[in-house]
């Protein structure tokens, strides 16, 4: 058997599937990872035992590799796959395929001039439970199919509560450029080419900066006499991701997301054993899907999920073809050719076929001559987007840091100026922060191993405090987490003076944001910019997710555990009242090396919390409680289990005291920011409940239900 050497190009999120499945597909080596990041790429390589690169030249040089996979975001897809194939490479890159046909079309003369194969990754199509649909229906079981219905209905959290300057949502395009190819490639594997009659855009939401993006899509089409229905949905609403074939003798049903098929047929019973055997073949369908994923995913200690079996299938079935000289007709570029014909004419039919309302321009406030003085690092997550706001409210020009160049602040263009500027550039961001009085560090990392937080989170901390100091900044104001604190005892009041204690042994996060307060306050005495530290509470307020993860472990919006009983009160606070705390802490003197937790008033336990959106909004959630000696047992057993038998490098478990302190069972005490800052957060407990359950548009859907009961 032919082994191919295969790199990654990006090691982002979907960069992990991708290893894990080339790493259990025999006659695959995973060799290397190139991404511009070196800290993404070197944590990469280390948690793979891979070779890393930072250059795509450098990895091409070096002839490591047979074949990338290409899983960058979706505007480099085009020119990393041309230079690949022209170096000899095969690619196999991650949908959206490219940003148009004719970025496709350019691809595909790349692929035929190199003599390389270019695939796609077209996941869902590889599950068996769609396999099984198709067996079914060239079987005829269904007879003839007049009709499909497919959902993608999941909801998209950046576009409640960000992060906003990403690509997706910067065009309305790039949602059904991202997303619709899975529909699509349902539709075009099962019908071939097919023709758009219409589209319908819905349940609009307003970003912050006042763009307008759909939150769903109805899209009408046909393949011959098969009418085909696309339906998107992109609310706070159960995961409905399904294929549905209907035809004269039967319909069939996939689940792509569970990987379940179901399949129901007429019978030829009398009276009520006719429905009887239909409900109960139904039934035995269901329960034997259910004990078929069950075994296999136990069995295979969950790397055999239904996301990661499609993964692996896809895989498996692109280099099969190479092996044969025949590619599977489900991964080639003829086959995505046919699906972004389908979003490309979906996107481009005339305005009387397209329903959708008129999105109101954007309210600018240009003011020539704004000099800002406040710099926002992570100005574009949920508090910094607040915190901007407020800033601006009060009068003050802000300089915010971001990837991208547009944002939530487009309503806010002649007082909020963006600044792209690398993190890991001490001279860039000492040229950007000349000017500036305060600069406020939101910023934080996500990472899977103590080294990588050192180096992205750590000294990404000190980096802007050195930054700050050589640009003549007079304060930065550094948000840490109460998460540092040892919540885990119910009879301890955690204020100012409490210490964190021991963290080497904590989670990630915690150790991470303590290590960086600890050496920030060091620094700041030789090398680095005076500080003052916050720690905000469980933060709530319009721009929030309604899925909170320091709420509980959620499982879909309508369904949530809850860290603990439930019945503790939880150290909520408004977002309202954060931005305020910080901004005193910007202008109160002589605080500085002071920290201050901004913790509202004690009002609310989990349960009231989740009782009073019940009572508010009319959306009963599917609470249950959890204790947190067994999810730090269940915890010990997989983090055993992925080191020792999947050979995990990159795994680290936590303490008994750190499940515990995630129920935050300590109280706080919130008396040093009153006094000192003359902060004063919410205590009213209806102001309070209107500010945070029915002001936010926590469901995605402002149905007029929202009003206070």
């Amino acid at each position: 058997m032919k082994t191919f050497r295969i790199a990654i190009l990006g090691a982002g999120y979907i960069a992990t599937w991708h290893a894990d499945a080339i790493r259990t597909t025999p006659g695959l080596d995973l060799v290397a990872v190139c991404d511009a990041s070196s800290a993404a790429a070197q944590g990469f390589s280390s948690a793979y035992g891979i070779q890393c690169f930072t250059d795509l030249e450098e990895l091409i040089a070096a002839g490591v590799c047979d074949a990338v996979h290409i899983l960058t975001p979706p505007p480099l897809h085009h020119p990393l796959a041309r230079r690949c194939l022209e170096a000899g490479l095969h690619v196999l890159v991650e949908k959206p395929a490219a940003l148009s046909g004719r970025e496709l079309d350019d691809m595909a003369a790349a692929a035929d001039r190199s003599g390389r194969i270019l695939g796609v990754c077209h996941n869902f199509l590889a599950l068996p439970s769609y396999q099984r649909l198709k067996a079914a229906r060239d079987a005829g079981l269904l007879g003839v199919v007049s009709a499909v219905q497919i959902n993608w209905s999941l909801p998209l959290p950046p576009l409640r509560s960000g992060p906003y300057g990403i690509w997706l949502l910067a065009d309305i395009r790039n949602l059904l450029l991202e997303l619709g190819p899975h529909p699509f490639s349902f539709a075009v594997d099962l019908f071939g080419d097919i023709e758009i009659d219409h589209v319908s855009l819905g349940q609009w939401i307003t970003l912050p900066g006042g763009a307008r993006r759909p939150q769903s899509w109805r899209i009408l089409a046909r393949a011959g006499e098969v009418e085909i229905t696309i339906a998107l949905s992109l609310v706070e609403t159960v995961d409905d991701r399904s294929v549905t074939l209907r035809g004269s003798s039967g319909l069939a049903q996939v689940d792509y997301a569970a990987d379940t098929f179901v399949m129901s047929r007429d019978n030829t019973s009398e009276l009520v054993i006719n429905p009887l055997r239909k409900e109960l073949g139904k039934a035995g369908a269901h329960l034997r899907e259910a004990l078929v994923n069950a075994a296999r995913q136990a069995l295979s200690l969950n790397q055999k999920s239904p996301y990661g079996l499609s993964f692996r299938n896809t895989i498996a079935a692109f280099y099969e073809g190479l092996r044969q000289d025949n590619p599977d007709s489900r991964f080639t570029i003829a086959q995505a050719r046919k699906v972004i014909a389908a979003i490309e004419s979906s996107l481009s039919l005339p305005p009387e076929l397209v329903s959708a309302p008129g999105a109101p321009a954007v309210i600018s406030q240009p003011r020539p001559g704004a000099a800002p003085k406040i710099m926002v690092i992570g100005g574009t997550g949920f508090i910094g987007r607040n915190l901007t706001r407020r800033l601006v409210a009060r009068g003050h020009d802000v300089r915010v840091v971001s990837r991208g160049r547009s944002g939530p602040f487009d309503d806010l263009a002649g007082h909020v100026e963006l600044s792209r500027v690398s993190l890991h550039d001490e001279d860039a961001l000492c040229r950007a922060m000349e000017g500036m009085d305060c600069v406020f560090n939101l910023a934080r990392s996500v990472d899977r191993t103590w080294t990588e937080a050192l180096e992205n989170d750590v000294a990404t901390a000190l980096r802007i405090s050195r930054a700050a100091r050589q640009a003549g900044v007079r304060r930065m104001v550094y948000t840490g987490t109460i998460a540092s604190y040892d919540m885990s005892d119910p009879n301890r009041v955690i204020n100012e003076d409490t210490v964190f204690g021991e963290m080497e042994e904590r989670n990630l996060y915690a150790r991470s944001k303590a290590e960086c307060e600890r050496r920030l306050l060091e620094a700041q005495s030789s090398e680095g910019v005076d500080v003052t530290i916050a720690r905000p509470g469980i933060v709530l307020g319009p721009g929030g997710p309604l899925q909170h993860w320091g709420i509980g472990r959620w499982h879909g919006p309508g369904a949530v555990r809850l860290w603990g009983s439930g019945r503790n009160i939880l150290p909520f606070v408004l977002a309202d009242d954060v931005s305020d705390g910080l901004i005193a802490m910007m202008e109160t003197p002589g605080i500085e090396g002071s920290s201050f937790n901004l913790i509202g008033d004690p009002m609310l336990t989990g349960r009231d919390y989740f009782d009073e959106i019940h009572r508010r909004l009319g959306a009963r959630i599917h609470v249950t409680t959890s204790d947190p000696n067994m999810l730090w047992a269940a915890d010990r057993l997989k983090h055993g289990l992925k080191r020792y038998v999947l050979r995990r490098k990159d795994v680290t478990g936590i303490t008994r005291a750190d499940w515990k302190s995630r129920c935050h069972l300590s109280r706080f005490d919130n008396a040093k920011a009153r006094r000192v800052l003359n902060w004063n957060p919410e205590s009213d407990r209806e102001r309070f409940l209107i500010r945070s359950i029915v002001e936010p548009d926590l469901f995605g859907v402002d149905d007029g239900l929202g009003s206070p009961s």
